[in-house]
């Protein structure tokens, strides 16, 4: 029965995986011993748990009855080596997140250096990214988000929050006329970021709100390449503070209509109501919600 419960973890790996390659990475193991112990287990049962061609898997109609079952078996096992970790004195066990590029070298990624260090027996597997993230489709454990939260089927805490400027690079600003409200950068260029909404929505300090539609002649997926065009003298964009004030600082960046206000963003961390690893990742959100994460530049919104 041990060597079937084996197979059947691993039976649940492939599949939510995709595939025997990605499931073999995952667990470290060669693809062809997965293939194999797959093909163990439905020898064992008698039935045809997935069907195989050379782009992907596809479950059969027994193979979806029976990972229910071992998912919930899995699930199950988890939730108690869950409730024995909380009763540890040291935490054991690997979380895997993911976080926006743009965060890569800020004080998130040293706190999970910190946490790593506190906790020699917690392994992290962390993916940087800006595109948006699946968290159960793709595998996390936990998301650090920037924005605004829409998904109420999530579990979240605010971490920090922070504002946006309006910036435009030194040299593209002296090639135009002073903005003196949002109405005024219609016919600026704008630098766009694919994650935002093509309106931007300004307020100024006696409550009056304006929205500017600019036209975009560059469009980019990540906040590190915004920062970088915007110094190319490109137009018109929208970072976050601590972002903008750098180039500020550096006399690379003018910040416009200092006046107006955008909506200010939060930084969160967000998980499955179900987490698999429950215990540790709550710890784990404590920790950077005790941080005073990225002060004093991002003030709580």
């Amino acid at each position: 029965m041990i060597d079937h419960l084996r197979q059947m973890a691993i039976f649940a790996r492939v599949v939510d995986e995709g595939s025997f390659r990605a499931a073999a990475k995952d667990i470290g193991l060669a693809p062809s011993r997965i293939s194999e112990t797959v093909s163990e287990l439905e020898a064992y049962l008698g039935v045809t748990l997935l069907y195989r061609t050379t782009r992907k898997i596809t479950l059969t109609n027994e193979g979806r009855i029976f990972h229910a079952r071992v998912v919930d078996m899995i699930r199950s096992a988890e939730a108690g080596l869950n409730e024995l970790n909380a009763l540890s004195l040291e935490p054991v066990g690997a979380l895997r997140l993911s976080m926006p590029a743009f965060l890569a070298e800020g004080p998130l990624s040293t706190a999970i250096a910190t946490f790593a260090r506190l906790h020699p027996h917690v392994a992290f597997s962390v993916a940087y990214s800006d595109k948006p993230v699946a968290l159960i489709e793709d595998g996390f454990d936990l998301s650090i988000r920037v924005g605004w939260l829409n998904d109420s089927s999530m579990m979240s805490r605010k971490l920090a929050g922070g504002q946006r400027y309006l910036v435009a690079g030194t040299d593209y600003v002296r090639t135009r006329k002073t903005p003196k409200r949002p109405s005024d950068l219609e016919d600026w260029d704008w630098i766009r970021y694919q994650q935002r909404a093509d309106t931007v929505e300004f307020t100024s300090a006696q409550g009056k709100v304006e929205k500017v539609t600019g036209q975009a002649q560059i469009e980019v997926d990540s906040v590190d390449a915004l920062y970088h065009i915007a110094t190319q003298n490109m137009g018109a964009t929208i970072l976050p503070s601590f972002l903008a004030e750098r180039g500020i600082q550096s006399g690379a960046f003018v910040r416009l209509l200092p006046d107006w206000t955008l909506r200010p963003l939060g930084i969160y961390a967000v998980w499955p109501d179900k987490s698999r690893r429950e215990s540790l990742t709550l710890l784990f959100v404590r920790f950077l919600a005790e941080q005073g994460l990225c002060q004093p530049e991002m003030d709580d919104a």
